[in-house]
């Protein structure tokens, strides 16, 4: 089957979950519901196994911290994943979790909660934050800068955002963050009319 065309999601509570399997069927994906965990639960081979199993591309994997300042559970096996040579990372949705002891990671691109393209990073709540350009501050994002990924779109909490990113709306925001990597990846967007 070749590499597996995965895009990277840096949150994974049961909000996260729903929001992430909702886009997956918006977009035409798969989500690896199972990489959900607050913090992620599987180790990195567990999910690429999982990710070697799914019945197409592209692959959505969640990864969480659960607020730990130092390299938890989630970004190791985010780094197990990147590193992994049956595994292509197309981009990676950067989650903003209101961490800013972390050092954070820069962004290709931010969409605030109504999903507009901003020039600024975004807090959990999808507002900007005035600043450095385009900062994303979370508690599994700075593993993030060691890998030079295509394309790298930063957003708030997933789901939430104030209702703006409801999974029971169709989850605007990650669905657009989402759109944007395949877009960048040359994949073809699937209307999601299609999957309603």
């Amino acid at each position: 089957m070749g590499k597996r065309k995965v895009i990277l999601i840096t949150d994974g509570d049961r909000i996260a979950r729903e929001t992430v399997e909702e886009v997956a069927r918006r977009v035409g994906g798969r989500c690896i519901s199972a990489s959900a965990g607050n913090p992620t639960l599987l180790t990195g081979p567990d999910l690429v196994r999982l990710i070697q199993e799914a019945a197409h591309d592209p692959v959505l994997v969640m990864f969480d911290d659960c607020g730990s300042q130092g390299k938890g559970p989630g970004e190791t096996a985010l780094e197990h994943v990147v590193n992994h040579p049956g595994v292509e990372v197309l981009g990676v949705v950067a989650v903003a979790s209101n961490c800013y002891a972390a050092a954070g990671v820069q962004v290709d691109v931010a969409l605030d909660q109504k999903g507009h393209c901003v020039e600024h990073g975004v807090d959990k709540d999808g507002s900007v934050v005035n600043g450095a350009p385009l900062r994303i501050y979370g508690d599994t994002v700075d593993v993030l800068n060691q890998y030079q990924f295509p394309l790298v779109v930063g957003i708030g909490d997933v789901g939430k955002m104030e209702n703006y990113d409801d999974p029971l709306w169709g989850a605007p925001i990650t669905t657009k963050a989402v759109q944007l990597i395949l877009k960048q990846a040359g994949f073809s967007p699937v209307s999601s009319e299609k999957n309603s």
